[in-house]
């Protein structure tokens, strides 16, 4: 037995929750509840069987009923697209007609432009798209030889994806923006094209409506209130009664007329049964009739409410009287159980038994979903509910497991209920309100089952299995997966296991009110302003959405009265809930095979959705035929909803059913865009929308995979009206992206026409190398391409043709001997030449390809025998030139054409594996081109044989030494990439070698020098220094410096890298390699380097002077001077290079000099230098100096000459020379003073007041600067004086009785207290001028606080510097005699400043200066101390609180020895002693304190021991006749008490003595160790208790007699009654 979650329990989910068999389900507020043991109540009612047959389907009137097909099959060939063409043609207004985009008669929006006419497509007129990729030019001389690789504009071929189909017209819409996802959701934007079809097409019934909606009707009948649709249609009316209409919308059947259902109310809700026999009605009073359709006299069963006191007393179940019934439904086959709910949110299943009279029949009502209304004053609160959707399963087409359950699913506004009502309810399912639900939307619910199909009429058998169940709250739709499977070898009897799985959700803008199945893939959603939208269920995708609003859709407030408190009452924090309750629309819309049925205030409405044969026919008879092939094109790819519009899902099948079509519409087209239909009286389109169309039809073609319609239909039609260019355009960017590889012989020919006629030469050139050439007329393009120039064409053609490699380079060579090159790219020479170089390496010209193995040998063959086989007598006269040499092989006449571009070639193939490999020399399998001796003799052909025909036949005088030099790079370069294939004489190495160096172009030489470091990389000539000269004489210096370093003539090397002009940064690489650390040279080698050094100042100067200071100092320092000679005539050289040499900055590491008598020489020259070109940096840079570095005397007139008089205060300070130092910057200072009050006293007539600021805030820093230096210079001193002997204090004056040290504090304060003085004076006095005449903000001086506060700031520091200075000596313990003092100092400051000053006033003013920095400071510090002995009182008191309030003990007794220590019966001594200490008397009671004797022990001094003891009063016996054991035990408590007691923080109280007995835990000073935590008087309190003490505590208690157990309890009540506050809590 479980029980499960009512619909208001916001908890997780139960998936899966069943109850036994013979149980009851009912949904409340506190779950859905098991009942055992109810009686299932019994309604005697007539009830009769009769099964009846299916109808056909509702028929329309022929006027009405104008919707296609259901299959969607178009009629008649092209003229059943109602009249597309012929029909559409017979409009005069056709040319002049505004139509949608696309439309090919003119339209406004068809306006020619570069927009693509379809999403995704290519441009109607791309242009030239691609650029031209860099094609086989000879590489110019400044490239490295045989660096060029061949290439051309296609290679690699830039061929892009094909782009991808565009689905057309169709794209997802709806009159609001929706998004459909997968569970969980996922966001999806959704367009809305305006189309010109209906998405339904509706149909008013006409019939129904005049009979049902006319006053007649409603006066006999009622208003309608309901519909059901099954074979009939049924109307529930306002007057309790239902008119059943036939299929052609005659009213056949009146139910409910002269009975007792009139008297019930209206009807709320209708249902049939599975046969069609019997008719269900659920009335607003909560009666149930349920009628036998064709025997409707009376009803066959009649449910009448129970009694409220048979309900109270659980005598009976059903619907409470008054209550509306809003769902009703029968159950699986029998039309003799149905479920009903109503508005109170209460579900019940009848089923009725058969009987032979009415008497015999009973009725079970069970209740499966609510509670009863609260009968016994229930006080607590149940939330509103009601049934918002309500729908038992239908039968499905096939036999399905679920048609015994009698599943039911049934939404409230807290949870979705599932149950399964056959044989007994059983909760098979629960979901809670998603949570997207959108915050305070309107509340709605609605869902819709969908039944099980035929195996045929879905995808895959698994499939039919699947039950479906579409449901929503609010704006939020799931799609749940409902499967029903037998156990297998399981027991029969035992019910189907069901599975329940949420698969898709979907939300929408706006709350949904209804949900219909149109068919297993197809879903209808109506949102509550009556859109409706449809979804393809695999997706949830919206397909479609259309506006019902004018439909006037009957809806009812049925759930607000409920509902109301439940959104009024909800909290603001709860956004989870709704902000209005939405009007019901079930009983309204409703689908019935494939059709949607409405229910209007006027009238009926049924409709379908238009299929795809619709579609094209709207807008075809709009005139858009260009969108309606695109829209056939995107229905024959399968790239639109297919389900919705009626398309088979099957590919074969959509194909046969629209490539007909397809193509009639595109004849059709054709034949009105040019003017070709007499009926239509149209011409000829424009030239924009014929491209339009032209695209359209191409995308359209490529689709059905039929290109002959495409050449020969379109093709032809537009070159019959001479507008083929518009196709020629289009095929371009197809053939780029490889989808038409085959053009007719026509095609091509107009191709290449129309492309040179406009100059697209390259463009040309691109399109027919991308074609297949075994299709083409080769004569035909051959001999075109050769009238135009197209060399790549023409070569690409015959060589894939024909297999032919030799025939087209042949005749470009040829033609080059004739007319001359000019290397261009567009030269026959560089085309041929590339030809060559892409079939050496295996590759097809000009794609770039990869050949076949088979055909690459084949070619590369050929072309090697083309090359170097003997030429005929005759051809080698057709090459010659006149006069000049004869050639005998083909590659001589090359090398004399282009000897770079030739050689480069071969350098590429020579990277080739084709070369020194073993081939099939039987010539099998020869194919057209040369024979099989030319064949095998390419193929035998090897690097060794090249090279040799190289060595033998190029040579002077036939050749130029240009065209000798570029052979022999060629072979210096490959020798030793391929010395394993290649072998040459010594002697002819050494040719090449000698040769490369008598290079006749200065161009070539770098690449000579390249091709000879090559060589000598694998060749070693044993006199290989006696070639020196002749590399010297080329300038091959890098071939000299690699044969000095390998031969370790190291100061030749250095010469030679002095030599090489390329490459000056060798020179330092040189000096480091040969003089660092570690070198491998000798001293002997080391010194030679050293005078080429020194030989070669100057250079190594003129190259890098900084280079040349670092390289010096690191390795050569002893010429420096040599050096510094060659730029003694340029100082600022001399400064680089000495900052590089010994004050280096940046990454690299500073060096301190070293005190040599040389090098402070070089810091002495570096530091005057620094005076001239970097005055500022001079300070930074003496700093890092050590004594010794230099010579004082020797820099200080030029720092005293360039001003910089920081840096001669270090100097001076560093060699003792203090006193000096401070008369300087004193000195300083009054000149800084007296430069600032001329600009004070000059500012009324300076001409520029901006300058005039500048200049004073400089020298106010520098007043600041350099008083901060004397107050550095002053602390630096402090230390090393302090301890040398200090001048003897004389006793005459001041002066004579302070110390050195002190005299120059003095001497710093005093000038620096002037110079505020006299500067602000005159800032007061200029201000003071300033007030008496007219304002001038522009004067420099208008704001002078800000000069006097920095000014009072530096005395305040220069003070604060010397207390610190002071104060520190004092804590350092220094005698008396030996430290500074300020009081000395100020004193002597005071005495000078009154001898100075002419005036009292003039002394106040100055100590004013000297103490007015510090007032404020005062203020600030008062004003913290305030707030911090504030503050501090406030903490202190509330812990002093604390301490005194304790903690209140658990009893009152000892845990260990069972002694009381404080409560009643603890004796009076004790509290007398406490009054006693703390001199207290009770109120009215004068304490005796003769009788009381404290007893103390263990006092201490210090702070550190707080008061340990606690008060401890012995009670002087007054009865003599006391025994000793009292005594005793009185003394013993006594000693006890004087010790102190403890309280843990568990609350427990100990003596302290007890404690120290058990643990023996005291420390050294007696004292426990355990941390105090708080003291009240004597007793002290602990945190926590040590271990041992819980043992011997149940030990005595083990111990104690029952007498002592007894009190101990006792007192711990009364401790208790006292008034316990809990663990821990203070009393």
């Amino acid at each position: 037995m479980s029980s499960v979650p009512d619909e208001a329990d916001p908890g997780p989910v139960e998936v899966s929750s069943r109850i036994e068999d013979g149980s009851q389900l009912i949904e409340d507020e506190n779950g859905l509840e098991d009942i055992q043991g109810t009686e299932n109540k019994e309604l005697d009612a007539p009830l009769t069987w009769e099964n009846g047959e299916e109808g056909a389907g509702l028929e329309v009137d022929d006027k009405e009923d104008t919707t296609a097909p259901a299959n969607g099959v178009i009629e008649e060939d092209v003229d059943t697209l109602k009249g597309s063409t012929d029909g559409l043609e017979k409009k005069e207004d056709i040319p002049h007609k505004v139509e949608g985009p696309g439309s090919v008669d003119g339209s406004v929006l068809s306006t020619p432009d570069d927009t693509p006419s379809l999403q995704n497509s290519l441009l109607s007129s791309p242009g030239s798209q691609y650029q031209n990729i860099g094609r086989g030019l000879s590489p110019t001389p400044s490239l490295r030889p045989f660096g060029q690789r061949f290439s051309s504009r296609l290679s690699p071929s830039p061929l892009g994806t094909p782009r991808s189909g565009s689905p057309a017209f169709v794209n997802s819409h709806s009159r609001q923006s929706s998004y459909a996802s997968y569970f969980p959701t996922q966001a999806e934007e959704v367009d809305t094209p305006e189309n010109p079809w209906e998405v339904v097409s509706w149909r008013v019934l006409r019939k129904i409506s005049g009979q049902a909606f006319s006053e007649i009707g409603k006066r006999n009948f009622g208003r309608p209130s309901c519909i059901a649709i099954y074979s009939a249609i049924a109307l529930g009316t306002s007057r309790g009664m239902v008119l059943i209409f036939d299929q052609r919308q005659a009213l056949k059947t009146i139910i409910g007329q002269g009975t007792k259902a009139i008297e019930c109310g209206p009807v709320t809700a209708i249902a049939v049964s599975a046969d069609q026999s019997t008719l269900a009605t659920g009335h607003a009073t909560g009666h149930i009739f349920t009628w036998e359709v064709s025997k409707h006299i009376k009803p066959v069963l009649h449910l009448i409410p129970p009694t409220i006191s048979s309900l109270r007393d659980s005598e009976s179940d059903g619907h409470v009287p008054g209550v509306a019934i809003l769902h009703i439904g029968f159950l699986g086959v029998k039309n003799n159980a149905l479920v009903s709910a109503d508005d109170r949110g209460m579900a019940f299943s009848h089923q009725a038994s058969r009987g032979l009279s009415i008497l015999a029949r009973s009725v079970r009502t069970t209740r499966i979903l609510g509670r009863y209304p609260d009968w016994n004053s229930d006080p607590r609160p149940r939330k509103p509910s009601s049934v918002l959707a309500f729908s038992p399963l239908p039968l499905g087409a096939s036999e399905h497991p679920s048609d015994s359950l009698g599943l039911t699913a049934m939404l409230t506004p807290y949870l979705l209920v599932v149950v399964s009502t056959l044989p007994v309810a059983r909760t098979q399912f629960k979901a809670n309100r998603p949570k997207e639900v959108t915050e305070h939307s309107a509340m709605s619910g609605a869902l819709a089952w969908c039944p099980s199909r035929r195996k045929g009429d879905v995808p895959s058998p698994e499939e039919s299995n699947v039950i479906k169940l579409a449901y929503s709250w609010s704006n939020v739709l799931t799609v749940m997966d409902v499967v029903v499977t037998h156990e297998q070898n399981g027991d029969k009897d035992k019910p189907p296991d069901v599975q329940f799985t949420p698969r898709k959700r979907w939300r929408a803008d706006e709350s949904i009110v209804s949900v219909q199945w149109l068919n297993s893939s197809v879903l209808a959603v109506m949102t509550i302003t009556q859109q409706l939208v449809i979804l393809e269920e695999s997706s949830l995708h919206v397909t479609d959405s259309s506006d019902l609003i004018r439909k006037h859709i009957y809806h009812a407030d049925l759930f607000s009265q409920q509902l109301n408190q439940l959104v009024e009452s909800v909290e603001e924090e709860d956004f989870s809930m709704h902000g209005v309750v939405a009007d019901a629309f079930y009983m309204s819309f409703k689908a019935y095979k494939g059709r949607l049925f409405l229910l209007g205030y006027n009238d009926v409405s049924v409709g379908a959705l238009s299929n795809w044969a619709d579609r094209l026919i709207a807008l075809m008879e709009q005139g858009d035929f260009i969108k309606a092939i695109h829209l056939a094109t995107s229905y024959y790819a399968g790239l639109t909803d297919k389900a919705t519009i009626g398309l088979p899902i099957d590919d074969a099948e959509r194909h046969s059913l629209v490539r007909e079509k397809l193509t009639d519409m595109m004849s059709a087209s054709l034949r009105l865009a040019f003017g070709r239909n007499p009926e239509a009286h149209t011409s000829r389109l424009s030239d924009a929308q014929l491209s339009e169309l032209a695209e359209a039809c191409i995308a359209a073609c490529f689709s059905l995979d039929d290109l002959d319609f495409l050449f020969e239909d379109l093709y032809a039609w537009y070159s019959e009206a001479s507008v083929q260019s518009i196709l020629l355009e289009l095929f371009e960017p197809k053939i780029n992206e490889g989808l038409i590889s085959t053009l007719p012989p026509t095609v091509v020919k107009d191709l290449i026409d129309y492309f040179m006629a406009h100059g697209w030469k390259v463009r040309l050139e691109d399109l027919l190398c991308r074609l297949d050439p075994t299709t083409m007329d080769i004569d035909q393009v051959t001999t075109l391409c050769r009238k135009h120039e197209l060399y790549d064409a023409v070569l690409y053609v015959w060589a894939q043709a024909l297999h032919d490699y030799t025939t087209i380079p042949n005749e470009l060579i040829g033609s080059a001997i004739k007319q001359g090159t000019n290397k261009n790219e567009f030269d026959p020479l560089v085309k041929a030449f590339a030809f060559l170089s892409f079939v050496l390496t295996g590759r097809t010209y000009p794609t770039g390809g990869a050949m076949e193995d088979a055909e690459s040998e084949q070619a590369k063959g050929d072309a090697y025998h083309f090359l170097f086989s003997n030429l005929p007598a005759a051809e080698s006269r057709r090459l010659g030139h006149g006069d000049g040499p004869t050639s005998n092989f083909r590659f001589e006449e090359l090398l004399r054409l282009d000897a770079l571009s030739f050689m480069s070639v071969l350098d590429e193939a020579f990277e080739d594996t084709y070369l020194n490999e073993s081939h099939d020399l039987s010539g099998g399998n020869l194919t057209n081109g040369a024979s099989s001796s030319q064949r095998q003799f390419g193929l035998s052909l090897n690097r060794q044989y090249i090279v040799k025909m190289f060595l033998d036949v190029v040579a002077p005088p036939a050749y130029s030494p240009e065209e000798i030099v570029y052979v022999e790079m060629f072979i210096a370069r490959n020798l030793p990439k391929f010395s394993q294939y290649i072998l040459l004489p010594g002697n002819d190495t050494k040719r090449v070698l000698i040769d490369l160096c008598k290079y006749s172009d200065e161009s070539n030489a770098e690449d000579c020098q390249l091709s000879v470091e090559y060589l000598l990389s694998v060749y070693h000539p044993p006199d290989l220094l006696s070639m020196i000269p002749i590399f010297e004489e080329a300038r091959f210096f890098r071939v000299m410096k690699s044969i000095y370093r390998a031969e370790h003539q190291y100061s030749l090397l250095l010469e030679t890298c002095f030599r090489d002009e390329q490459d000056p940064d060798a020179i330092y690489e040189c000096v480091d390699y040969c003089l660092k650390a570690g070198s491998p040279l000798t001293e002997q080698q080391k010194q030679a380097v050293h005078n080429v050094l020194g030989a070669q100042a100057s250079q190594m100067i003129a190259i890098d002077v900084r280079k040349t200071g670092v390289s010096i100092q690191r390795y050569a320092p002893d010429l420096h001077d040599q050096f510094l000679a060659v730029l003694a005539n340029d100082e600022y050289a001399q400064y680089q290079y000495l900052q590089a040499a010994i004050d280096p900055r940046g990454s690299e590491v500073a060096r301190t000099p070293q005190s040599n008598s040389s090098n402070h020489v070089l810091v002495e020259q570096y530091v005057r230098l620094l005076c001239d070109f970097e005055p500022q940096y001079v300070r930074a840079f003496v700093e890092r100096l050590t004594p010794g570095n230099l010579q004082l005397e020797k820099v200080l007139p030029t720092l005293d000459t360039s001003g910089i008089v920081d840096a001669a205060v270090i100097l001076l300070a560093r060699e003792g020379q203090v006193t000096e130092a401070n008369q300087r910057i004193i000195s300083y200072l009054k000149t800084l003073e007296a430069t600032f009050l001329g600009l004070v006293n000059g500012a009324s007539n300076t001409p520029d007041p901006t300058n005039t600021q500048e200049a004073a805030d400089s020298l106010l820093e520098s007043i600041d600067k350099y008083a901060r230096i004397g107050i550095w210079l002053c602390r630096s001193q402090a230390k090393p004086l302090s301890n040398n002997k200090r001048g003897k204090r004389g006793k005459k004056a001041d002066q004579d009785r302070l110390s050195n040290e002190e005299l120059i504090w003095l001497n710093l304060i005093d000038a620096v207290v002037l110079v505020t003085r006299d500067i602000t004076a005159a800032l007061e006095s200029n201000q003071a001028t300033m007030n008496g005449d007219v304002p001038d903000s522009r004067s420099p001086f208008s704001e002078p606080s800000k000069y006097m506060a920095t000014l009072r700031s530096l005395v305040q520091d220069t003070f604060t510097a010397l207390l610190n200075v002071t104060s520190t000596q004092q804590l350092g313990g220094q005698s008396s005699d030996s430290e500074l003092s300020f009081l000395r100092i100020l004193r002597a400051f005071l005495n000078r400043a009154s001898r100075s000053s002419p005036s009292l006033s003039n002394l106040r003013s100055v100590l004013a200066i000297v103490f007015s920095a510090y007032s404020y400071e005062e203020s600030l510090l008062d004003l913290a101390n305030r707030l911090l002995d504030k503050d501090l009182f406030v903490q202190v008191e509330e812990v002093a609180s604390m301490r005194q309030r304790g903690w209140r003990p658990l009893g009152q007794a000892c845990e260990m020895c069972d002694q009381r220590i404080w409560g009643p019966g603890v004796g009076k001594a004790v509290w007398d002693a406490w009054a006693l200490k703390n001199n207290v008397e009770q109120p009215g009671e004068a304490v005796d304190h003769s009788h009381i004797e404290v007893v103390r022990s263990g006092k201490e001094k210090g702070k550190s021991k707080k008061i340990d003891e606690s008060p401890a009063a012995e009670e002087e016996s007054t009865t003599e006749s006391s025994s000793d054991s009292e005594s005793e035990a009185s003394r013993a408590l006594v000693k006890r008490l004087q010790r102190g007691v403890i309280v843990f923080a568990c609350r427990h109280i100990y003596h302290r003595q007890c404690l120290e007995e058990v643990q023996g835990a005291t420390n050294v000073s007696g004292e426990l160790a355990i941390p105090i935590l708080v003291t009240l008087s004597e007793i002290v309190f602990f945190t926590e208790p040590p271990p041992p003490t819980n043992h011997v505590r149940f030990r005595n208690e083990a111990a104690a007699t029952p007498s002592q157990q007894q009190q101990r309890q006792q007192d711990r009540q009364e401790s208790k009654g006292d008034g316990d506050h809990g663990l821990g809590e203070p009393f």
